[in-house]
């Protein structure tokens, strides 16, 4: 067994991981990672993640009162924890999700126009949208580690055809995070992928029937690494490290009862691993996520928590209704209310999320939201008329100023204009790329005409 320890100046490497015969496990920082100089000069990585909802909100049900957080809307009511690093704006213009002047057709192309603030162009081809804003904070931020980017979807992108939405591509619909303006980002729907790609593990159909019938896992291929490690490592990084291995342990069992564990693989060539249940979907993703950001594998993760025109129900929301067809809700205010509870329920996880975020410590004491963005929101306010203005836009995180509702005028903001803010908080200027050669000009991204008021 091969024990990745690398020891510099009496300290461990910062990318340190633990090896074995099926893959590598990176580790959260740990004292013995950095210098006792340098421990009280530690600054924390910045991190993004984006996540887009279709389908719009509830009227009525999800505006705040006042201009703070005092006290919650019912959609944000979960949020409570961490509404201090909170910001809600109502007035929002999703600007992008509208057809271009003199276009025809339904607008069901919104996954890759909301974090890009491009319309993208009518066709049934390759498709051209605009790079994203996450591309662009992974290019600033992410180079340096395994993964610059993750991106989770918790549909099929496969499961709808090649017209999607009257003469639109499906890859509009398909992914929300573009490298350039003609190049998509696949979403992994996946857990087991997922877990692969952060840890090692074959995703072949070979490798995937091999590690069944050997019945093994990483972590237990790595034990031998882990206890050599454990032996030079201080109590309270022993404590940390078993923390971090008991949360790989947990994901691994959870992945396992997704996958079918019987020694053959389906026939079919489709992914497998993937929970029935969409709650337990998303809670393993970004349990996965979480893992990411405290081991730095990555910085910047995306998710489309459903495709546009789904008919899913959700069972844990209380109600039975489809989602698109609940959000075509005819103005009647007892479905109104109905449609409320999915939303709810959308925002219970994202909170749940921002939670855990919160209550995971840095090396230098503060939090991981602390130094994070969680940037949430849909394309569009009232969905009965498929209206893009006054849509749902919230920001969590310690790198804005919470406990704030920040109220626009009605298509005075574009979600391109906080986009623009979001590149400004992550440090990104007129030096940086936005994409080939195209440099950010530092006032506008996508179609945005300027900076909001009030985000930073």
């Amino acid at each position: 067994m091969e024990i990745a320890v690398i020891i510099t100046k009496k300290h461990l490497n910062r990318r340190q991981v633990l090896t074995g015969a099926l893959g590598a496990i990176g580790l959260p920082v740990l004292d013995a990672m950095i210098p006792a100089l340098a421990q009280s000069s530690y600054k924390a990585p910045k991190r993004f993640f984006g996540a887009f909802v279709p389908h719009g909100a509830a009227p009525g049900y999800w505006v705040p009162q006042g201009p703070t957080l005092d006290t919650l809307p019912f959609l944000y009511q979960d949020f409570e924890p961490v509404k201090n690093k909170m910001i809600i704006t109502s007035g929002m213009w999703s600007e992008s999700s509208e057809n271009p002047p003199g276009v025809t057709g339904a607008d069901h192309f919104v996954a890759s126009s909301f974090f890009s603030g491009v319309k993208p162009v009518k066709t049934t081809g390759a498709g051209v949208c605009g790079v994203t804003v996450d591309q662009v904070i992974a290019k600033k931020h992410g180079q340096e580690n395994l993964l610059p980017s993750m991106e989770i979807a918790l549909e099929d992108p496969g499961s709808g055809s090649s017209n999607c939405g009257e003469g639109y591509t499906c890859v509009y619909t398909n992914s929300m995070s573009w490298s350039s303006p003609t190049q998509p980002n696949p979403m992994e729907i996946n857990p087991e992928v997922m877990y692969a790609r952060m840890f090692g593990v074959g995703s072949s159909r070979e490798v995937q029937l091999q590690n069944r019938l050997q019945d093994q896992s990483i972590l237990d291929s790595v034990m031998g690494s882990s206890k050599e490690l454990q032996k030079t490592l201080s109590n309270d990084d022993n404590i940390k490290l078993e923390q971090h291995l008991d949360n790989v342990r947990e994901i691994e069992r959870r992945v396992g009862i997704a996958l079918n564990k019987s020694d053959s693989l389906p026939e079919v060539d489709k992914p497998f691993g993937i929970p029935t249940n969409w709650g337990d979907h998303f809670k393993i993703m970004t349990d996965m996520l979480v893992l990411a950001f405290q081991t730095d594998i990555t910085r910047v993760g995306t998710m489309t928590m459903a495709r546009d025109l789904t008919g899913r129900i959700y069972e844990e929301s209380g109600t039975s209704m489809g989602f698109h067809s609940g959000s075509h809700h005819g103005e009647d205010p007892a479905r109104i209310k109905e449609f409320s509870l999915i939303n709810r329920y959308h925002n219970s996880m994202i909170a749940a999320l921002a939670h855990k975020l919160n209550t995971l410590e840095e090396h230098d004491g503060s939090s991981i939201l602390d130094n994070s963005l969680i940037l949430y929101g849909s394309n569009m306010g009232n969905p009965n008329q498929h209206f893009h203005y006054d849509t749902p836009l919230a920001l969590i995180g310690g790198l804005v100023k919470g406990n704030r509702h920040i109220k626009y005028e009605t298509k005075t903001v574009t979600v391109a204009d906080v986009l623009t803010d979001v590149l400004h908080i992550f440090d990104v200027n007129e030096t940086d790329t936005l994409h080939d050669n195209v440099k950010f000009n530092g006032k506008t991204f996508g179609d945005s005409t300027g900076r909001s008021t009030g985000i930073v």
